[in-house]
């Protein structure tokens, strides 16, 4: 089947000749006039989705899932405790809570609650999600806590003391806004937040960063360092690591660039490093990853690498880099964690995860290589330290898409990690199988896909088929156990497929870049080739093939749309971009420009408006059912967006459009286990009512 963008079939619908949009007042966040037509829209999916047994079934399913007391609480160490954050069906808001290791390693561990958030919601009557706590070495008694209202991105900060179980009179606490807050001792923090006007980048992210001393106003803080509006973020960190604290400041110039200085007495020191390499250290190590070919002298080297240097000898102009992972054409980077005395690398081969501990060898300074175990064929591997400043001890997180995941602690020197936790079957699995496949973009890359289905799937072309993809900011799209998805999906007879296409971070920054800016189309020729080899292969057709995609995924999905109509018989697009021209001066959308493009930039907008679906809609085009999803607590992407979209596509007389927004959420789309259940719920009924 031939690619062809649909809009050569009719008229193009979009902005006004005179380049005025006349759905702006649907970017009225909570506008009376947005709102009201939210609420009709809600309403509307509601009456056509929510009503019915089948509906309540899922629904229930779904949450009896996310509220499983069988769930792995996944934990962090700080001191003696193992900290958790949990929800069920008796706590919807949640409990931050810890327990001992020993404990934890029971089957039914006993918990102490730290922080109750129902509790905290009730008594102040605002309707608080809990967004994470830092909490201050070596005792650990003092947390900051963050949480936000409805579940955006903006917080307020609290200090709390967690032995007392209160939060701190005259503590440390900001105002909603995004913040940064990181302790430096007791007394000091560095602060980045709304401190008046142009303290925040044109991204809405802290522009300027501030040393604040306990007992002062936040108006006498010390400024530390102050980046420009144009810059993605500014932030001042410390490094609490015994025997080796230091302080730094990380300038965000771009969503992939930045500089990093390090901070001594007043004295800012620039680190000598590409703009585009991340940075970081551990102990006497510094740390880079490379997004592009580095030549230091006469050495290469590659993108995607991960090198180590001693820091001081860094900063004194020696250039002794130790490359402690190369990626080839099918292999990259997935992730590195260091323990006390060794680092932990998680590799993707051909979207495979393997999992390796490196150690240095102090006589040879050089670094050894050797495998973890407990490795699946078709599965993903995370490896993390537990307590990199005390143990060598990690935990590892093995799943893929028909195995309950499973959790172990290891320990260097054992050979064979002790198992922890493991899920239960939330879904039946049995007679369900996974395959790897590859089809070719139409410039002849090989584009890999997985395909999780029946072993006795009949290629008759009538198999109700999910695509899904994401395609962007260098993110991968891995194999994992998820149980919504068995059940709402795969228990069904339904076919999954997860398609690794350009843009993501599959086989590291290249791959990522190959779809960048005005090679972002690649991205969606790489999705349809995968949808086109689906057919061919006889799997499915456009009657039973349907896509779903978030965010970034969502803008692929709304490309989907407007690009091949005829390719697909449903589509859900969650919280996504799809108005191109204006998503820049909407929320943090000015911090992606680097992964889009600049629609200011006449030259750039020629590409952009390629692959803005809000643009390329068309008359005379049969569009199939799609159903759109947002939060209206969204501060990252804007359900303007979705709105926009919306009301555009009900203007040309397209029926079969539906659109269901949440009030809280953020840009999860759910700020409590119900609300995410009855979300998903709603994609699901959608789409097996479609493409059955």
């Amino acid at each position: 089947m031939r690619a062809h963008d649909s809009t050569s079939q009719g008229t193009k619908i979009g902005a006004q000749p005179n380049g005025e949009d006349d759905r702006l007042w649907l970017e009225e966040l909570s506008g009376k006039e947005a709102m009201q037509w939210v609420r009709a829209r809600n309403a509307e999916s509601t009456a056509q989705l929510a009503e019915g047994k089948a509906f309540a079934v899922l629904n229930e399913r779904l949450r009896a899932i996310f509220d499983s007391e069988e769930r792995i609480p996944l934990v962090s160490k700080l001191g003696n405790y193992y900290y958790n954050f949990w929800r069920d069906r008796q706590h919807e808001r949640g409990i931050w809570r810890r327990t001992t290791l020993d404990e934890y390693k029971r089957n039914e561990p006993e918990w102490e609650v730290v922080l109750d958030l129902d509790a905290l919601a009730d008594a102040e009557a605002e309707n608080w999600v809990f967004k994470g706590a830092a909490c201050l070495k070596p005792d650990y008694r003092q947390a900051l806590i963050s949480l936000s209202r409805g579940g955006a991105d903006a917080t307020v900060v609290r200090e709390y003391d967690i032995e007392a179980r209160r939060f701190v009179d005259g503590g440390f606490t900001l105002d909603e806004s995004k913040n940064h807050i990181r302790w430096v001792d007791l007394d000091t923090v560095f602060v980045g937040t709304d401190f008046g006007p142009r303290s925040m980048t044109s991204s809405g992210y802290p522009r300027i960063a501030k040393q604040w001393k306990r007992g002062t106003p936040l108006s006498h803080a010390e400024t530390v360092f102050e980046g420009s509006l144009d810059d993605v973020s500014v932030y001042a960190d410390h490094d609490d690591t015994p025997g080796f604290e230091r302080n730094f400041v990380h300038r965000g110039l771009t969503f992939y660039t930045s500089e990093t200085y390090l901070r001594r007495g007043a004295d800012l020191v620039k680190i000598d490093k590409p703009d585009d390499a991340n940075m970081s250290v551990h102990r006497e190590w510094l740390l880079l990853q490379l997004r592009s070919d580095w030549h230091v002298g006469s050495a290469r080297y590659l993108a995607g690498s991960l090198l180590a240097a001693d820091f001081e000898r860094y900063l004194a102009g020696e250039r002794r880099l130790h490359v402690l992972f190369e990626p080839s054409e099918r292999t990259s980077l997935a992730g590195f964690s260091p323990t006390l005395h060794h680092i932990l690398l998680s590799v993707l081969d051909n979207v495979k995860s393997r999992a390796y501990l490196l150690t240095h060898d102090q006589e040879r300074d050089g670094w050894k290589r050797e495998p973890l175990p407990e490795i699946p064929d078709f599965g993903n591997v995370n490896a993390w330290a537990i307590d990199r400043d005390e143990s060598d001890d990690y935990f590892l997180m093995v799943s893929d898409f028909l195995t309950p995941s499973s959790l172990f602690l290891g320990a260097v020197g054992n050979l064979q990690p002790e198992k922890l936790k493991q899920l239960p079957e939330f879904f039946r699995a049995d007679g369900l199988r996974v395959e790897q496949f590859e089809t070719r973009s139409p410039d002849g890359t090989r584009i890999p896909y997985f395909q999780v289905s029946p072993s006795d799937l009949v290629l008759d072309r009538k198999n109700p088929t999910l695509l899904e993809g994401y395609g962007g900011f260098e993110l991968p799209r891995v194999p994992g156990y998820t149980a919504s998805v068995g059940a709402a999906w795969l228990e069904k007879g339904g076919v999954l497929v997860v398609a690794n296409i350009r843009g993501g971070g599959e086989f590291g920054p290249k791959w990522h870049q190959a779809a960048l800016k005005a090679n972002r189309p690649r991205a969606y020729e790489d999705f349809i080739a995968v949808a086109e080899a689906l057919i061919s292969r006889n799997v499915t057709s456009p009657r039973h093939l349907g896509a779903m995609g978030g965010s970034n995924g969502g803008l692929l999905v709304g490309n989907m749309l407007t690009r091949r109509p005829d390719l697909f018989g449903a589509l859900v697009c969650s919280a996504p971009l799809l108005d191109m021209r204006r998503y820049h001066k909407l929320l943090a959308g000015a911090s992606w420009m680097a992964e889009y493009g600049d629609p200011d930039a006449p030259e750039e907008w020629a590409f952009i408006q390629k692959f803005s679906p809000y643009h390329n809609l068309a008359d005379n085009v049969a569009y199939p059912p799609v159903l759109f999803t947002a939060s209206t607590r969204d501060d990252r992407v804007h359900p303007g967006h979705a709105r926009k979209m919306v009301a555009k596509l009900t203007s040309m007389g397209v029926n079969d459009v539906l659109y269901y927004e949440n009030m809280e959420g953020g840009h999860s789309g759910a700020a409590n286990n119900k609300q995410a259940a009855f979300m998903l719920a709603l994609s699901f009924r959608f789409l097996w009512d479609k493409l059955r």
